[in-house]
């Protein structure tokens, strides 16, 4: 089990939520999302960690939105931490982001495609917040334990791993939801509904996707057994800077939580 905030996540824990933006656009945009999705989580019985990033750095396009950037973005964190008292998660790309963002969150994810880089690991580990990792669309479920194991090595309290779908050809993605059953024998596991349903690099410089296809792959992913359900969120997903064809409203997540399997 790992501790985020005073949410409790594997070993037998509730589900937890992990739901929020792709990429923190507006302040206040940021802190009213924040309150929607606690009261949607409340109503639906579910502890939740707010997510938002500050930077997204892996694009498809130079001229892709980035979000606000370090500073900007942590102090609009921790606006919401501390107007609402939720747990908090962000991703770090570089190893000298860690501390900072430390100072303000409650987990730090580390991104799909950093899995298996060692100094952001270990800088990652060194402020002993538990870390999520995405899981590599080029990593079969069973070798994620190499990187949990090298997270433990440099001193990691908690670990959790995300499966966000695995490469299938060209700019599409599968799930194996074998996955799930494999990653969990050595960690908690949490399932991306929403990057799941992503095409990447499809959307002629960005990436596109199906955002019909969340709320089954989640539904399907609590039946076969994960410890988290990961969600990114957008008040009119189409006008969303990053992903909008993944992205869901409030309203569809409420329903896709409705009809989760008990």
């Amino acid at each position: 089990m790992i501790q985020i905030g005073e949410v409790a996540l594997g070993d037998g824990a509730p589900l937890v939520l992990i739901a929020g933006l792709n990429v923190i656009e507006s302040e206040d945009a940021t802190l009213a999302l924040a309150r929607a999705l606690q009261a949607l989580a409340r109503r639906r019985g579910l502890p939740l960690v707010f997510k938002a990033s500050f930077d997204k750095a892996n694009r498809s396009s130079a001229s892709s939105y980035r979000g606000p950037g370090l500073e900007a973005g942590l102090r609009i964190l921790a606006r919401v931490k501390r107007e609402t008292g939720l747990a908090l998660t962000t991703d770090v790309h570089e190893p000298a982001q860690a501390g900072a963002a430390a100072a303000v969150v409650d987990a730090l994810q580390i991104p799909a495609f950093l899995c298996r880089q060692t100094e952001l690991v270990a800088a990652c580990a060194a402020t002993g917040l538990p870390l999520n990792f995405k899981k590599g669309p080029f990593v079969a479920p069973e070798d994620m334990r190499h990187a949990v194991e090298k997270a433990r090595h440099f001193g990691a309290r908690g670990v959790c791993v995300t499966e966000r779908g695995t490469s299938f050809g060209h700019r599409d993605l599968v799930v194996d939801y074998r996955g799930l059953v494999q990653m969990r024998n050595f960690a908690p596991v949490c399932f991306d509904a929403t990057h799941s349903a992503q095409r990447p690099g499809a959307g002629e410089g960005r990436s596109s996707g199906d955002r019909g296809l969340v709320a089954p792959l989640a539904r399907a992913a609590v039946a076969v057994g994960i410890d988290a359900l990961f969600v990114e969120v957008h008040p009119d997903p189409e006008r969303a800077p990053c992903d909008p064809q993944c992205q869901i409203t409030p309203e569809a997540l409420d329903a896709l939580l409705a009809g989760l399997p008990r």
